[in-house]
């Protein structure tokens, strides 16, 4: 699994996830038909769809998905993007939740794209923290079915690491 992180796409296909996180179905669709379906997956994932969370961990997307939790404000997530990805996309999980630092640091190195996404994350996730505090609104659990394919990644990442030393140990490494 290659995990380079939201630069390595074209910066045009981050504006269409902007525009996707805004909620405009028809960016929604170019996305999911176009090469790379895992951006509409996490365009979901950041809208609370847990659908699109165990798509992601299926298809070797989890660092996406860890991603959309950062966005959340998940501290494990946000410290295994900090160690895991490159740099860019911790600022963009950080402005988010408006840290000034990550802010500044996007706008310094001229990475306005993650700006724009930051934003318009934050509006949806303040928009559903208001839906999610109306006393009518019926709760479900949430991601359960997300953290079983998180665990589950887990293992398979933490037992192919285990597999991986010992074949270095059994040739001499």
């Amino acid at each position: 699994m290659c995990m380079k992180g939201l630069e390595q796409y074209d910066v045009r296909l981050l504006l269409a996830l902007v525009k996707s996180v805004e909620g405009r179905t028809d960016f929604f669709k170019v996305l999911v038909e176009g090469p790379h379906p895992e951006l509409a997956a996490f365009s979901n994932a950041i809208r609370g769809d847990d659908d699109a969370m165990v798509w992601l961990f299926k298809h070797d997307f989890a660092w996406l998905a860890i991603l959309s939790n950062a966005c959340d404000g998940d501290e494990k997530a946000i410290e295994w993007i900090g160690t895991a990805l490159p740099r860019v996309n911790l600022m963009f999980a950080l402005a988010v939740k408006r840290n000034e630092q990550a802010i500044k640091w996007l706008y310094a190195n001229r990475l306005e794209i993650f700006l724009m996404l930051a934003r318009e994350t934050e509006k949806f996730l303040d928009y559903q923290d208001k839906e999610y505090a109306w006393p009518y609104v019926m709760h479900f659990g949430g991601h359960v079915r997300a953290a079983e394919e998180l665990t589950k990644w887990k293992n398979k990442t933490d037992n192919n690491d285990t597999e991986e030393r010992q074949q270095q140990t059994d040739q001499g490494e």
